[in-house]
C-alpha cells in the first residue's frame, strides 16, 4: 500500500475548494447577523476584511513559491517563524475547522428546519455528519469533484441573486432616480446606525465569513504542479470571494430596510427571490444554501483531516496510527477522528439549539485572525530577507490591521467565548513545550 497522499487535484479543484471553504454560513446566514450589528456600514466592514484577505493570500502565495516540497501551513511558515510557530499554526488551524464544521452544520440545520420545523436540529446535524464522513473516506478525487459541483451550485445562486438584485435596483433608479435610490440605504439611522463600535463588532462575523480561503495551502501535497496551480488559484479566487460578499451586500442594503434583514429568520438571499415572485424560489434558494453549507462542511473535514495527518504521520505509537492511509491513499482514521467533532455538534445542538451558531462564530474569528497573522508575519520575514520594500509594506500593513481588529473583537466579543478560546490557545502553545522537554534527552 502506498504511504503518500496522491496528487490528484488541479487548479480547477483548488479554486472551487477555496470558494467552498470561504463561502458558506458567513454569507448565507452570518450576513444577517453582521447587518444587524453594523447596519449599512457592513459594506465597509466587508471591504476592509476583503483588502486584508487579499494581502494575506498574496503573502501565502509568495511563501509557497519560495519553497520546494512543502506541506500544510506548518511546512510553509516553518523556515521563517521556527518550529514552535509552525506547530502552533497547524493545531490552531485544525481547531478552527473543528469548531467551524459544527457551526456550518448548525446553520444548515436551521435552513432545513424551514421545511421541517418539528424536526430537532440535532437530527439534521447527525445526517450531515454521516454523509460528510462517507464522501471524505472514499478518495480525494471523489471529494474534489463533489466539492467542485457543490461550489458551482453556490456560485450560481450568488450570480442569480446579483442579477435579480441588479434588476430590482435598476427598477428603483428608473422610478425614483439614482440619488434617491442610494439615499434609501441611509434612511433608517444613517450609514452607521450603531457607530464605529457596530462596524468593529461586525468585523467578527466578517473575518469568520472570509475564513477558509487559506485552505488553498492545505492542498499542496495533493495538487498536480502546485507551483503553477496554487498561485493561479489564489489569483483567481480572491476577486471572486470579495465580490461575492460585497456586491450582494450593496444590493441588499438598497433593496431592503437593513432592520428587516437583521430581524428575519430566513436568509437575505431568500428574501430577494421572494420579492421577484418566482414560483417556489424560496425553496430552490433554500436548497442551494443547504448545499453550500454542506460544501463548507466538506471542505472543513478535508482541511482538518489533512492537517491532523501531517502533524501525526512522523510520530510513533498510537498517534501515528491516526495518520494511516487506506487503499485510496486517504487518511481514513484522521477523517473519522475529525468528523467525530460533528457528532459532538449533535450533542451541543440538542442542548443549545440555534444559539450554538453565535457562540461558535466568536471563537472561530479569533482562530482565523491568528492564522492570518502568522501567515502575514511569515510573509513579512520573507519580504525582509528578499529586501522587497513593497511586500514588506503590504505584509506589515496586514499585521497592524489584524492586530487592531483583534483588539476590537476582544473588546466586543462575549467574554465566555474569549476565555474558552484563550484556554484552547494556551493548551496549543504549551503542548509544544512539553513535547520538546521529552525529546531533549535523546538529542
Amino acid at each position: 500500500m502506498e504511504t503518500n497522499l496522491q496528487k490528484k487535484m488541479t487548479a480547477r479543484h483548488i479554486t472551487m475548494l477555496a470558494l467552498g471553504g470561504a463561502i458558506g454560513a458567513g454569507l448565507f446566514k452570518g450576513s444577517g447577523e453582521a447587518i444587524g450589528i453594523a447596519g449599512p456600514s457592513v459594506i465597509l466592514a466587508f471591504l476592509i476584511g476583503g483588502m486584508i484577505l487579499f494581502i494575506v493570500m498574496s503573502g501565502l502565495g509568495r511563501l509557497i513559491l519560495d519553497q520546494e516540497n512543502v506541506h500544510g501551513l506548518s511546512g510553509i511558515v516553518q523556515p521563517y517563524l521556527g518550529d514552535h510557530a509552525a506547530d502552533s499554526i497547524d493545531w490552531l488551524y485544525w481547531s478552527l475547522w473543528m469548531v467551524n464544521i459544527i457551526a456550518e452544520a448548525v446553520a444548515a440545520a436551521t435552513f432545513l428546519q424551514l421545511w421541517f420545523p418539528h424536526v430537532p436540529a440535532w437530527i439534521f446535524v447527525l445526517f450531515l455528519a454521516i454523509l460528510t464522513t462517507m464522501i471524505n473516506l472514499y478518495s480525494v478525487t471523489l471529494f474534489a469533484e463533489t466539492e467542485y459541483w457543490l461550489a458551482f451550485a453556490k456560485i450560481t445562486i450568488i450570480l442569480i441573486l446579483i442579477a435579480l438584485g441588479g434588476y430590482l435596483v435598476a427598477n428603483e433608479v428608473f422610478h425614483i432616480g439614482f440619488s434617491a435610490t442610494l439615499a434609501k440605504m441611509n434612511s433608517h439611522g444613517g450609514f452607521a446606525p450603531h457607530g464605529i463600535k457596530g462596524l468593529i463588532s461586525s468585523l467578527l462575523v466578517v473575518i469568520y465569513s472570509y475564513g477558509g480561503s487559506e485552505l488553498i495551502a492545505i492542498t499542496v501535497s495533493e495538487t498536480e504542479n502546485p507551483k503553477i496551480a496554487i498561485p493561479k488559484a489564489i489569483k483567481g479566487v480572491m476577486g471572486r470571494i470579495i465580490s461575492f460578499y460585497i456586491v450582494p451586500m450593496i444590493l441588499l442594503m438598497i433593496i431592503f430596510n437593513w432592520q428587516t434583514l437583521a430581524h428575519t429568520n430566513i436568509s437575505p438571499f431568500v428574501l430577494v427571490f421572494e420579492k421577484v415572485n418566482i414560483p417556489f424560489a424560496s425553496d430552490i434558494v433554500n436548497f442551494v444554501i443547504v448545499l453550500a453549507l454542506f460544501s463548507s462542511i466538506n471542505s472543513g473535514v478535508y482541511a482538518s483531516s489533512r492537517t491532523l495527518y501531517f502533524r501525526l504521520k512522523d510520530n510513533h505509537g498510537f498517534t501515528k496510527k491516526l495518520a494511516g492511509l487506506n487503499k485510496h491513499q486517504v487518511p481514513q482514521k484522521a477523517v473519522l477522528f475529525c468528523t467525530g467533532t460533528l457528532y459532538i455538534g449533535v450533542i451541543l445542538s440538542y442542548f443549545l439549539g440555534n444559539n450554538l451558531f453565535n457562540y461558535l462564530v466568536g471563537s472561530i474569528s479569533y482562530s482565523v485572525l491568528l492564522t492570518w497573522m502568522l501567515i502575514s508575519i511569515g510573509a513579512f520575514v520573507l519580504a525582509h530577507r528578499k529586501h522587497s520594500s513593497k511586500d514588506i509594506f503590504s505584509s506589515g500593513f496586514a499585521i497592524i490591521a489584524l492586530s487592531l481588529i483583534l483588539i476590537g473583537i476582544i473588546a466586543n466579543n462575549n467574554w465566555g467565548v474569549t476565555l474558552f478560546t484563550g484556554i484552547l490557545y494556551c493548551v496549543i502553545f504549551l503542548s509544544f513545550q512539553k513535547k520538546q522537554k521529552h525529546t531533549l534527552p535523546n538529542n
